[in-house]
């Protein structure tokens, strides 16, 4: 299990960087929206969606929607444009998404009695959820991509740095000192001193990045102001992991699918990624 786990998570970053250094805008963009339709079939457990003909018919509706909007706007996408009035908003309103998430969570299970059995909202969920990710996606790598076209592919690996960094300090801070639980009703293991951890440790590796890397530099934000919208991202991101594993609790399953080995499936790997990307986006264009 180790050894898959090790071997898939060797693939899935390198993919990522193909992604990222590789990919033109416009296959960049069909990239993520394979990444949210395989998402989306993932999420219709959640809505209490067992009939695969409806699981499929949603998941087609989803990816359908995703590529006419891309082939809507291929001439934006492929100069490297996404965002527009629609899309800013979709991004800004995830905020409000994610402090309903908040309040859901920490009311868990005596918030299931709103949502528990309702296949709408928790579609609704998804939407909210995955879209302002996907859109997120595409603002954050074509961020003055005509001036400079890596400067995207460094803010994005910074969001990936934060999250990532975030969830190895609180792996291990937990393990080491962990006693107050976070969300025990939806994550047992989670604790309050593993958050610690991680934003310790983010602030550090943040820090060093915006330090060796031209991106501090190349926005129009403070130090200050971006570690502080950092230090929010990882908070988020805490949110979005406690979202799906309250998700998850609710249906009685360990993994959202077993598409990659050791891992479990997409969301397993993006749930961190679905709430820290939209916010950080949001506060990041708001500012600049």
């Amino acid at each position: 299990m180790l050894q898959a786990r090790i071997l898939s998570a060797l693939v899935l970053v390198s993919l990522v960087f193909i992604v990222l250094f590789v990919f033109p805008p416009l296959l960049f963009a069909c990239t993520c929206a394979l990444l949210i339709v395989l998402a989306v079939w993932e999420w219709t457990q959640f809505a209490n969606i067992k009939q695969p003909i409806l699981r499929w018919i949603i998941t087609s509706i989803a990816a359908a929607f995703l590529y006419l909007f891309i082939y809507a706007n291929s001439d934006f996408i492929a100069s490297g444009k996404i965002l527009n009035n629609v899309s800013e908003l979709l991004i800004v309103s995830s905020l409000i998404w994610w402090i309903v998430a908040f309040i859901l969570v920490m009311t868990y299970p005596k918030s299931t009695a709103f949502w528990g059995n309702s296949t709408i909202a928790q579609i609704l969920f998804a939407f909210f959820t995955l879209v302002p990710f996907f859109l997120s996606l595409l603002a954050l790598r074509f961020y003055h991509y005509n001036s400079s076209p890596y400067q995207g592919i460094t803010l994005l690996l910074y969001v990936f740095l934060l999250v990532w960094t975030a969830d190895t300090g609180a792996y291990f801070a937990g393990r080491k000192f962990g006693k107050h639980k976070l969300a025990e009703t939806v994550s047992p293991k989670k604790t309050w001193e593993g958050v610690i951890g991680g934003i310790v440790l983010t602030v550090i590796v943040a820090a060093i990045f915006l330090t060796i890397t031209p991106l501090y530099e190349a926005t129009r934000l403070s130090f200050a102001e971006l570690v502080a919208v950092s230090v929010l991202t990882v908070v988020v991101s805490i949110l979005g992991d406690l979202t799906e594993s309250m998700l998850k609790r609710h249906c009685g399953i360990k993994d959202s699918s077993q598409l990659i080995p050791g891992h479990g499936g997409i969301l397993d790997r993006v749930d961190s990624l679905t709430a820290a990307l939209p916010v950080f986006s949001a506060f990041f264009f708001i500012l600049t």
